[in-house]
């Protein structure tokens, strides 16, 4: 039975949507709310301010694309719903950069772990950043409503033997674990959550908040980037965008001008600060771009006895945090334990090797288990995280310099990963890193791992989690937004998604976005005159 794609439905019903590629001449819009991204945060409030009555315009740059169009496609997928066409990393190069770029943002494309907030994170941002109304009681309700909507419960089919081998490796270790909650409705558990769920069984922005917010008379354009801001004083006057052509590749030269009582900037952590920049906004406390997070993450590889198959089932089931909080929230960098899932381009790309080997590798596949860790970036003062800045020609890219103290904590997973895969039966291990090879025991990639060199390019480290660069705080002189979001000196400015963050949260952060929108937009559809949203 074919599947039903609400959002060519939606389009035929006469939804107010547009395609910035379309515009053969310049444009003016005017709204209530200008959103500007939407994935989490710009979905999440999108639905929130339609529903108390505010006419809402939504701004995204990339391209709308639905079930209709996915196909488990990894070669497509990477190309058109990812920034820079899955290419992006940081300045340096030393670190891959996974972040989503199409109407639903990276919820279109994550793997679909949803984590509250930890109650030691939430607790970290009121005693050393000065947040208020951020803590767990107060959160609880904001987590609760999300789960609801987006139908976030615990996964409750087995998981696919990539995560199996994870569980049974900390069970033999005698080490914690526990299975993730993920949001999804009627999943059909194919495994390919980062090309687009064809099913629209993943509770993404772009089944959910967006085609509710469309059904109330909102407006999306698409494939518009947002350039710059006009400003005076503390008012925002108006959000100057370019079209964009049909790939996205390049501006068609037709400009896109908004008007709007208020401006909600949610187009993630790199985005959102890079147009800030470029308009030149107020920045006194010089931390605009700056204390971004990624949660880096290091991996380890290894063979098994019987087949793994880590390209079918859902993508993340199990987690372990034995080591999230091993000496407090402020100590030794420490890390979460999840699988990524195995699919063949995205796992050839994490070998990162050629010729022979990779054709072994990539013949090994089915017997092959991964591990990563996931680092917990931003609460010791030797963790500072990175710099969004701008390149020449506008674009942005975020500098993340690594040190001794971040250096550690990735040998130290490599370690305790290669510990995993051992008790959970691997016949040899590899770490990921480009002067790492397979060995059969733990004390052979043990002493392996003590000779590695921890250095840029040869240590292989990727993100999917970008956090930070507009951080909250009631201080205007140690940071950019106020705890409701409200930027400093521009009035009729909220930042609304993952960037308010001022350190990484230690779990996927989806979640976390949903929650903090979910808070921030309710408040803002009250200031705004709003009818009650809830």
């Amino acid at each position: 039975m074919p599947i039903a794609d609400p959002i060519s439905l939606g389009i035929a019903s006469g939804w107010k949507v547009h395609s910035g590629a379309r515009f053969e001449q310049d444009q003016v819009f005017e709204a209530d709310v200008v959103i500007i991204g939407s994935g989490a945060g710009g979905g999440t409030s999108a639905e929130i301010l339609a529903r108390a009555g505010l006419r809402v315009l939504i701004i995204e740059e990339g391209l709308l694309r639905s079930s209709n169009d996915f196909n488990m496609d990894e070669q497509t997928a990477y190309a058109e719903l990812y920034q820079e066409g899955s290419g992006r990393a940081t300045k340096d190069g030393a670190i891959t950069v996974l972040q989503g770029r199409a109407v639903g943002g990276t919820t279109v494309v994550n793997w679909t772990s949803s984590f509250r907030t930890p109650d030691q994170t939430l607790q970290h941002w009121g005693d050393v950043h000065g947040i208020t109304g951020f803590d767990a009681a107060a959160m609880s309700p904001w987590f609760e409503r999300m789960e609801k909507r987006l139908g976030v419960e615990p996964w409750s089919m087995p998981p696919n033997q990539n995560n199996e081998l994870l569980q049974q490796g900390c069970d033999a270790l005698g080490y914690s674990s526990a299975i993730i909650p993920r949001n999804v409705r009627g999943c059909w558990n194919l495994g390919y959550c980062g090309t687009g769920c064809p099913t629209n069984a993943k509770q993404s922005m772009l089944v959910t908040t967006i085609p509710a917010a469309l059904e109330r008379g909102s407006e999306l354009i698409y494939l518009a980037r947002a350039e710059y801001f006009k400003w005076q004083g503390d008012q925002i006057s108006e959000l100057v965008c370019s079209a964009m052509d049909h790939q996205c590749a390049k501006p068609t030269g037709v400009k896109i001008r908004i008007r709007a009582r208020h401006f909600v900037l949610s187009a993630g952590s790199i985005g959102g600060p890079a147009l800030l920049l470029r308009s030149n906004a107020p920045n006194p406390s010089g931390l605009l771009g700056k204390r971004t997070f990624l949660h880096p993450v290091s991996m380890s590889y290894a063979q098994m006895p019987e087949a793994v198959d880590g390209f079918y089932g859902a993508p993340q089931s199990v987690y372990s945090d034995q080591f999230q909080w091993d000496q407090g929230v402020d100590g030794r960098l420490s890390y979460k334990l999840e699988v990524p899932p195995l699919q063949p381009a995205l796992t050839s790309a994490l070998f990162k090797t050629t010729g022979e080997e990779l054709h072994q590798s990539m013949a090994e596949l089915p017997y092959t288990h991964v591990v990563l860790a996931l680092m917990r970036d931003g609460f010791h003062p030797l963790s500072q995280g990175g710099n969004v800045q701008l390149r020449n020609d506008g674009t942005p890219v975020l500098d993340y310099p690594l040190n001794d103290y971040m250096w550690e904590g990735f040998r130290r997973s490599l370690y305790r990963m290669a510990e995993v895969q051992f008790a959970a039966g691997a016949l040899k291990v590899r770490p990921s890193h480009q002067d790492g090879f397979y060995v059969d025991s733990v004390a052979k990639v043990h002493e392996q791992i003590d000779q590695l060199a921890m250095t840029e390019y040869r240590m292989m480290i990727g993100s999917a989690h970008v956090m930070g660069g507009c951080m909250m705080g009631e201080d205007a002189s140690s940071s950019v937004i106020n705890s409701q979001s409200q930027h400093h000196q521009l009035e009729n400015l909220s930042v609304i998604d993952g960037s308010a963050f001022p350190t990484s949260i230690g779990a996927n952060p989806q979640l976390s976005i949903y929650a903090l929108a979910s808070k921030q937009a309710t408040a803002l559809a009250q200031r705004l005159g709003g009818l009650p949203t809830s």
